[in-house]
């Protein structure tokens, strides 16, 4: 098992990587090792940019800070590449498993498009079976180093093509081998929830709980229909909620804002915010406000009571961990290990687990901050 990562401390000493997180917005195909893709490239004869480890990983983090999510997502070519075998994906989903445990994650969510994988010759049912296994092994292993977690499958569909609910039954299908709830991802500007509505009829018939990208690249419409459409749980990113907020006048004191419908509701309702700020930067979804993370609408909505969670979305892309997103932000905008249990707290609530399990999760989140 590999244990080298970087350690990231609060301002008071604490260790960031020794409290127990939760990572709910973290894509399989997002989080290789870079060395990983070079072994695997080369069992299927395929050209990298760099076969040296420190050199690829390297070009995915440049690649990637486009301030394109359309340029963000051409680097998905290499690692979906090199995911088409039984032997690929149990592997990534092992490894991917390891460095989550490693890392403090105590309960994570895996979302990826099983779609994507079938250029080998395998069926949607053996790739989500492939993966399934990677991931028990993972676990396994992690437990043989003392470190325990816990993991479930997002099976998500692609926004642009047009198989939606084809995955969404794939994803009721083996929701009690691993599968805990549905995502739709990919290009979103141009291509609605509502493309999908018969896959979201089908998974609010059958009680699967979903999320949905949306508030990413595109703005309030988007967020309304993953609402609406999709009837989502969480939104993926959701950071461009952030438009339905209107900041008006200030005094010594407050600051006063008014929340458009769309924004009440999230709030109101707790639907929690998958917010990645590393990622979000480098896409451009917060153009609108800034291009440092200090201008991110993260904090806003934090002190207006959303739901916010903290999340990594690729790790690869943006050369991160979630250890390392929560210190970027306690950076940005002073937090403490207080708020850091909040937001833990929030995706332990947030998790696609039955309210019992979610409760444990909370517990021993309270326990593990208590003891830092």
């Amino acid at each position: 098992m590999n244990t080298s990562l970087e350690e990231f401390l609060l301002p008071g000493g604490a260790s960031i990587n020794a409290l127990p997180k939760i990572s709910l917005h973290d894509h399989l195909d997002g989080g290789l090792r870079p060395q990983t893709i070079i072994e695997l490239a080369d069992t299927i004869g395929l050209d990298l940019p760099s076969t040296d480890a420190a050199a690829l990983g390297a070009w995915f983090a440049d690649q990637s800070n486009s301030g394109s999510l359309v340029d963000y997502l051409k680097t998905f070519d290499v690692t979906t590449a090199v995911m088409q075998t039984r032997e690929g994906l149990i592997r990534v989903a092992h490894e991917f498993v390891q460095d989550l445990a490693v890392d403090g994650v105590i309960y994570g969510e895996i979302r990826w498009a099983p779609e994507q994988h079938l250029t080998r010759g395998l069926t949607l049912d053996q790739v989500v079976e492939a993966v399934q296994e990677g991931i028990e092994s993972g676990i396994d292993e992690a437990a043989e180093f003392g470190s325990t977690i816990r993991i479930g499958q997002l099976i998500t569909a692609m926004r642009h093509a047009n198989r939606g609910l084809e995955i969404a039954e794939l994803a009721v299908r083996h929701r009690g081998n691993g599968v805990v709830g549905f995502d739709i991802a990919g290009a979103e500007l141009g291509f609605p929830a509502r493309n999908h509505l018969a896959a979201f009829d089908y998974l609010a018939k059958e009680f699967m709980p979903v999320t949905v990208h949306a508030g990413e690249a595109d703005g309030l419409g988007s967020i309304r229909g993953a609402l609406f459409d999709g009837r989502a749980l969480r939104l993926g990113h959701g950071v461009r909620l952030a438009e339905d907020i209107v900041i008006g006048r200030e005094d010594d004191d407050n600051t006063y804002v008014t929340l458009g419908p769309v924004a009440q509701w999230v709030r109101d309702r707790e639907i929690a915010l998958e917010l990645s700020p590393s990622s979000n930067l480098q896409t451009g979804a917060i153009a609108a406000w800034g291009d440092d993370l200090l201008d991110h609408p993260f904090d806003l909505l934090y002190q207006l009571g959303f739901r916010v969670t903290v999340n990594t979305d690729n790790r690869l892309m943006s050369d991160t961990s979630l250890s390392q997103e929560l210190a970027l932000l306690s950076d940005a905008f002073g937090y403490d290990i207080d708020d850091l249990e909040v937001f833990q707290l929030s995706a332990a609530q947030s998790a696609f687990l039955p309210l019992e399990e979610r409760e444990e999760l909370a517990d021993a989140i309270v326990a593990g901050f208590e003891e830092a």
